[in-house]
């Protein structure tokens, strides 16, 4: 039987598509709730070229699919959502309050509820 579980060591630089096929960015890091054990959210590079420019925006978990013909995940999300997605003040530390922005605007319910 195969592993329903992969290292998050394996999950870091994986490409994410569009349903098309285009390719959107990677994931750069994954966010892990410390108390509830659950994937909070990933940390989905893209845009920019060689590192240099690149964007980070959170993308809630459930928002990602894992597709084995791409090798990579799949993604609802648009390149121009991802461009105008909320970013995490820097004077913010990870907390739910500024978490429940960024899972609204993308269309999901918190994983904490």
């Amino acid at each position: 039987m195969a592993s329903t579980t992969i290292s998050s060591k394996d999950v870091d630089g994986t490409a994410v598509y569009s349903p098309s096929g285009d390719r959107l960015g990677h994931i750069d890091h994954l966010r892990i709730d410390k108390e509830l054990g659950y994937v909070a959210y990933a940390v989905m590079g893209f845009g920019g070229f060689l590192g240099v420019g690149e964007g980070h925006h959170p993308v809630p978990w459930k928002k990602l699919r894992y597709d084995t013909s791409l090798n990579g995940y799949v993604t609802d999300i648009t390149e121009e959502q991802l461009q105008k997605a909320p970013r995490q003040p820097e004077e913010t530390d990870d907390n739910r309050q500024w978490a429940t922005t960024f899972y609204g605007y993308y269309g999901v319910a918190p994983y904490w509820v």
